[in-house]
């Protein structure tokens, strides 16, 4: 299986890009927002991949993140999603934008992705609530696919020397999503189940997309706080 593409940006279509990699052209579908994340056409790209291979077709769908890559498994393991749907989702809410509206039970955000239903969303949120926890621990984690050393594009032979280009997605703020799993990881410390703990930081996170760790804990535990 396919993970990881680095190479040349070659060619942009509405939906997927063409990836050449040491003279093998990849097709990549990818989402509106990862996209919009991209170079410009001949410069260096690196996006995680996931390869669906069926008797009459075989594609590869990428992502800018690990997050991103991990929601697109999810979603597409519930019944009736598809890659397309998937990347719809993600293109509209984006996967911090997944995690918080599956953790607060939010069906209503999901439904607002291209091709969504209110049924379709509905079941998106009932199969995947149990697992937003988990996923949003990987905030603090993530490594972005254009992290790392500078990328060399590899070229037929020539004598002429050509500078290294920069790995090409812009790297997204992670303080936020850092934020989110350790205020997760505490209340989880402290007792709370999982899906509760999810709920409550998706909700102090939306209130104060700005906060840090010890506000998100703080906002948390006033929501989670027993009513009256």
């Amino acid at each position: 299986m396919i993970g990881k593409l680095t190479g040349r940006l070659e060619y942009k279509a509405l939906d997927h890009v063409l990836i050449d990699v040491r003279g093998v052209g990849y097709i990549v579908y990818l989402s509106d927002r990862t996209m919009a994340l991209l170079p410009p056409l001949g410069e260096a790209v690196a996006l995680y991949t996931d390869m669906v291979v069926r008797e009459d077709l075989m594609q590869l769908y990428g992502f800018s993140s690990l997050l991103e890559k991990e929601w697109h498994r999810l979603l597409t393991s519930v019944q009736g999603v598809g890659a397309k749907v998937s990347l719809a989702i993600l293109g509209t809410l984006g996967p911090e934008g997944v995690s918080r509206a599956i953790a607060l039970g939010d069906w209503a955000s999901v439904k607002a992705a291209k091709g969504v239903g209110p049924k379709t969303a509905q079941r998106i949120v009932l199969d995947l609530k149990d697992k937003a926890p988990g996923v949003m621990a990987m905030g603090g984690t993530v490594t972005e696919a254009m992290d790392g050393p500078d990328l060399d594009v590899v070229e037929p032979a020539d004598p002429t020397p050509k500078p290294k280009n920069k790995a090409a997605v812009p790297k997204k703020p992670s303080g936020a999503a850092a934020a989110s799993a350790g205020a997760l990881s505490a209340l989880g410390n402290l007792g709370y189940g999982p899906s509760d703990a999810a709920a409550a930081v998706a909700e102090a996170a939306g209130d104060n997309p700005d906060a840090g760790e010890a506000e998100l804990i703080r906002a948390a535990l006033r929501l989670l706080a027993p009513k009256g």
